[in-house]
């Protein structure tokens, strides 16, 4: 999908649906498993138990796109 924005710019919206489509199927997958959601709901109080311990943020993960 990024790539296909990145090649495509202003007209993404109309050419990108086929893409996009697929994205939106592969994300809801994830997140209506119950096992990814646990795994999710573990790291987030996880990181929270860090911060309410040490007042520290801990730096977010940058992700870079698949292209």
């Amino acid at each position: 999908f990024t790539k296909c924005c990145q090649e495509t710019g202003v007209l993404m919206v109309v050419k990108c649906r086929q893409e996009n489509t697929a994205l939106k199927d592969c994300l809801v997958g994830h997140y209506s498993d119950p096992s990814f959601y646990e795994e999710c709901k573990a790291e987030y109080l996880k990181q929270r138990e860090e911060y309410r311990a040490t007042g520290i943020k801990k730096k977010r993960q940058k992700f870079t796109p698949n292209v």
